[in-house]
């Protein structure tokens, strides 16, 4: 059985993407002293909030994207199938990052429409390359 190579490629470099998404909102928040959660006395930091859910999006589909990539990889699937779905992802989630690092991309603020098409990119992205990589590892354990 051969070892899930391109799984593993996608996972390092996600996990790069995590730890940096992680330290941004860590020195927002030694910056501006919010242990927890997005509000001071001034009330709900918008800056922390997106560096947050920045963060956090990634972990909320990355881990069970990259577990149903190796077992793709695992059951057979083709490398070029594998490596297709695993570029996608990392485009989108890359997108959704570049979409968090303005309030424009994150909650519609005044700015470059760039960051918008960027959240959208990510979204459908992360959906079409979740969607699609799940269909066909059933599509894969059905024909086995």
């Amino acid at each position: 059985m051969p070892l899930p190579i391109t799984a593993a490629t996608v996972a390092a470099v996600i996990l790069i993407l995590q730890m940096v998404l992680m330290v941004l909102a860590g020195a927002h928040r030694a910056k501006t002293g919010i242990g927890v959660g997005d509000s001071n006395d001034d009330g709900v930091d918008q800056d922390l909030t997106r560096k947050v859910r920045r963060h956090g999006n990634l972990a909320e589909n990355s881990a069970l994207f990259i577990v149903a990539l190796a077992l793709a990889e695992l059951v057979g699937a083709p490398a070029n199938v594998v490596m297709g779905f695993g570029c996608v992802f990392i485009i989108a989630r890359l997108s959704h990052a570049l979409a968090f690092s303005s309030l424009a991309g994150s909650h519609g603020a005044e700015g470059s429409k760039l960051f918008t098409l960027a959240r959208i990119i990510g979204a459908f992205g992360t959906f079409l390359s979740g969607v699609g990589l799940g269909g066909y590892l059933l599509y894969l354990l059905c024909m086995a």
